[in-house]
């Protein structure tokens, strides 16, 4: 590169981090801007690092009172939570310690404050030490990431009212918890506050548990939820919420109409996050906003305006911390002049509860919607040698598959590690692989690797752990 690109990157999470430092190591004048003092964002600050430490300890609890139908008892766990947040916190100091490293060794102007467009080509930062400068660039990226959000109505001033970001600061271990949506972020932090010890109930709107995805996954973790958690409402949805003594007095009302008065230690408002753009000052550029909030982009993360691209959560759905890594990577590499679209096949998702949900590609639920032609083959992990061992049946691996072709069109996988075993189904759908791919490809044994491969014998009716003849 003959003259250096001057680049503003806004918003210092994976999307925004992974984007800096990617123009970085092409040669480019990038500065990153972020109100934390390192890079992370919410994922590392405030989400997704935090909340898998915490469910880590989660599962080792529950893997201790399960060892007793193995002969094996430890007997009731004694918590000290003070020093479970401190695990927690130094997780996050640590990573995100590193990433502020890294940043210096790829020689970032990183500039801790908040940034508005001044114009297409320069911003206002207002710095945490109270200084406000004028920033110049040629090229900005904006990830400023999605906040959490509220139902006004229910958006009382509480301490006993949670959030996401609240409740990983485990204020207490509370007697009782309702968790408001259940969602994926509702599910994991509920799965933990149950672990310590709390008796955590559900109420959704919808008439099941994480919404969006197939049933047939999602059903081994209702059944699990439904036996350590206290409460599963769905088809409910709630009206009120005061504070009274010792508590948050709730008014629940089921499909039926009727209302029930319910009282909690704490509630856990869990009902999604939102783009946020107020306060950028778009309306000083040529950038578009869609109804919904989230900043217009093509293929290549160009807004609207040709100077700035938008990545991550701030660009759409789905809003993942790896989706926001991989868009920023290629908004860099567009700037750079390379010829790069954004146009994935697949997008793992994962749902960190016991059992994990992964899927990648479409879903079956997804097919039916659209229309398109599918066949299903999965493998039950009561079948696999691997889950018996670990005494966890409680799972199965799908495969989406296109009849005429064999392509694969999606994976599901409930189960253990259900997260580590999806990438393998996001790389045979990026590559075009179809089930004869998967059948042939030598799997050790045993492992729960290998029901990827069982589903594709399946497919067949040639499966040696499962026998399902095709019809």
């Amino acid at each position: 590169m003959s003259e250096k690109i001057k680049l503003t990157v806004i918003g210092g999470g994976p999307g925004g981090y992974a984007a800096a430092f990617l123009a970085a190591d092409l040669g480019m004048d990038v500065t990153l801007i972020d109100l934390d003092k390192n890079p992370g964002g919410v994922c590392l600050y405030r989400g997704c690092i935090p909340s898998k430490a915490l469910l880590h300890v989660a599962k080792l609890i529950h893997e201790a009172e399960e060892a007793k139908n193995w002969g094996i008892e430890f007997g009731t766990p004694r918590i000290d939570i003070d020093k479970l947040r401190d695990f927690k916190n130094k997780v996050v100091e640590k990573l995100t310690s590193g990433l502020g490293q890294i940043s210096k060794q790829r020689k970032i102007n990183f500039i801790q404050g908040r940034a508005s467009f001044i114009n297409s080509s320069s911003l206002k930062i207002e710095k945490v030490d109270g200084q406000t400068i004028e920033h110049t660039f040629e090229k900005a990226i904006i990830a400023t990431g999605s906040v959490i959000t509220t139902i006004p109505s229910l958006d009382i001033k509480s301490k006993r009212l949670l959030n996401s970001t609240s409740a990983l600061d485990l204020p207490e271990i509370p007697k009782s918890l309702l968790v408001v949506g259940g969602g994926y972020i509702g599910l994991e932090l509920g799965s933990v506050y149950q672990a310590l010890g709390t008796k955590v109930s559900v109420v959704e709107m919808m008439p099941g548990l994480l919404p969006g995805a197939d049933r047939d996954l999602v059903n081994y973790l209702s059944m699990r939820i439904k036996k350590s958690f206290a409460e599963i409402m769905t088809k409910s949805k709630v009206l009120e919420i005061k504070e009274v003594k010792d508590g948050l007095s709730v008014k629940i009302q089921d499909d039926k109409g009727e209302v029930a008065d319910k009282i909690y230690d704490y509630v856990l408002m869990s009902i999604g996050r939102k783009p946020e753009t107020r306060g950028l000052g778009l309306e000083n550029t040529k950038v578009t906003v869609t109804d919904r909030g989230w900043i217009k982009v093509d293929k290549q993360l160009r807004t609207t305006d040709p100077n700035i691209f938008g990545i991550g959560d701030i660009a759409g759905e789905p809003m993942l911390a790896h989706k926001a890594s991989h868009e920023g990577r290629v908004a860099v590499e567009v700037i750079a002049g390379h010829k790069v679209t954004f146009e994935p096949l697949a997008i793992p998702a994962v749902v960190f509860t016991d059992p994990e949900i992964a899927w990648a590609g479409i879903t079956e639920e997804q097919a039916k919607k659209d229309g398109i032609k599918y066949e299903v083959a999965k493998f039950p992990w009561a079948a696999s040698g691997r889950a018996v061992t670990l005494d966890r049946n409680d799972g199965v691996t799908k495969l989406i598959v296109d009849p005429d072709t064999q392509r694969i069109l999606g994976v599901g996988i409930c189960g253990p590690n259900a997260g580590e075993l999806i990438a393998e189904g996001v790389l045979a759908i990026e590559m075009g692989a179809n089930v004869t791919d998967l059948k042939l490809t030598i799997h050790p044994h045993p492992t729960l690797s290998e029901t990827i491969m069982d589903a594709a014998e399946v497919f067949f009716g040639q499966s040696s752990h499962f026998y399902k003849p095709k019809k």
